[in-house]
């Protein structure tokens, strides 16, 4: 069963704040549920399907649900990918409308990083029942490291370099300095990343997301729906979601899981690559903006280093705008799990309420793409089409 046009994505909110000592993760995840459905022109009494993920406290869905007062559920999806997770649970949305499983789908997401200290350079908390636990940990991997290594892999095999990598970081700045939200709003050189301390041999510190507190909420609802609500109307397209672990042992950090989602995504919405006018690409670092945009198509592998320099993914400069928020890199990277942010500034440039600065001129085709995990172990992959009714 197709998901083409089955459903919408109706309302958007991405919280404002990037640190909240004074909020509980339930609170914001409440603040974005309501921000969400009153851009959509509902209420909480509309929702019957509700989504959400490991950032959610408790028992997850079983509290949050409780907390929000939905009182009217008949459909939950608590599916956990990291950050790729909320884009499948748009595409699980979708599914289950188009299934008659529910009208109006929540989705949310919300975390305090920032608060508590939690960023990617100490060792994630797992438990020994973990399988990979035993084999992996006595090597000590964290976050940066993991994905220092599927960098050098890639320089290694193609000729990658620390200035290409540091384009991507430009190009998020260059957009982050027109979001009055964005935690890093000052425009950056090549030169001045390169110049950044080094954190995980290749990665300098401005090749790493901001780690924030806050959160995002979308609303994906019925066609029927969302044709008698004022808001332009956004179609969900196609769909694409896997796992990439350690293929059985023939291990290759050159490729990450978007080279099996993207093309699920585009030939289920029946378009290629060339088509997309605006993109907006999962930016833990500097490294998975690059592996992601090869693996989807949008120039051949081993070629994304030339791809991403001299400003090609710059609104208005380049031919591929991506994050213009700013991305991880620049913006927010709520709960360390960035992938909602992605679907909410591609549902603003598809609205055409993106910062006029930064706004696709009529762009009606726009691709979300999320990755959450590690890109040098494990990791979630899911991308989104979607296009302007």
């Amino acid at each position: 069963m197709t998901i083409k046009r089955k459903a919408c994505i109706a309302g958007a909110y991405e919280h404002p704040t990037r640190k909240a000592p004074n909020k509980t993760v339930a609170q914001l995840h409440a603040e974005c549920a309501r921000g969400a459905l009153a851009d959509a022109g509902l209420t909480l009494q509309d929702v019957d399907g509700y989504f959400c993920a490991g950032d959610a406290p408790g028992l997850g869905a079983n509290n949050m649900a409780d907390y929000l007062g939905l009182t009217k559920l008949r459909h939950v999806d608590t599916t956990d990918t990291g950050g790729s997770a909320y884009l499948i649970h748009v595409s699980h949305a979708a599914q289950a409308i188009a299934a008659g499983k529910c009208d109006v789908a929540l989705v949310t997401l919300a975390g305090r990083p920032r608060s508590e200290g939690s960023s990617g350079v100490a060792p994630r908390l797992v438990t020994a029942n973990t399988p990979d636990v035993p084999w992996e940990m006595p090597y000590s991997p964290v976050t940066v490291n993991m994905y220092a290594l599927a960098a050098a892999r890639h320089m290694h095999e193609y000729g990658t370099t620390s200035e290409q990598l540091a384009w991507i970081k430009v190009a998020a700045a260059a957009h982050a300095q027109h979001n009055p939200h964005a935690m890093l709003r000052e425009p950056v050189t090549v030169e001045e990343v390169l110049a950044s301390p080094m954190i995980s041999d290749p990665l300098h510190k401005l090749d790493c997301c901001v780690v924030s507190d806050g959160g995002g909420a979308l609303v994906v609802v019925r066609p029927e729906i969302a044709a008698r609500l004022k808001r332009p109307v956004i179609n969900i397209l196609g769909a694409g979601e896997t796992i990439k672990g350690q293929l059985g042992g023939q291990v290759d950090l050159t490729w990450s899981g978007a080279a099996i989602s993207g093309p699920i995504a585009f030939e289920e919405a029946g378009v290629s690559p060339a088509d997309i006018q605006y993109a907006s690409i999962y930016d833990s670092f500097t490294i998975t903006v690059l592996m992601q945009l090869e693996d989807l198509g949008f120039c051949k592998k081993g070629e994304g280093g030339r791809f991403v320099a001299d400003g090609n993914l710059i609104s208005g400069v380049g031919k591929l705008p991506f994050n213009t928020d700013g991305g991880g890199l620049c913006n927010n990277h709520p709960a360390n799990r960035g992938g909602i942010t992605k679907v909410i500034e591609a549902v603003r440039q598809l609205r055409g309420e993106a910062h006029p600065k930064v706004q696709v001129p009529d762009c009606t085709l726009a691709l979300a793409q999320g990755a959450g995990g590690l890109l040098g172990s494990r990791h979630g992959s899911a991308t989104l089409i979607m296009e302007r009714q």
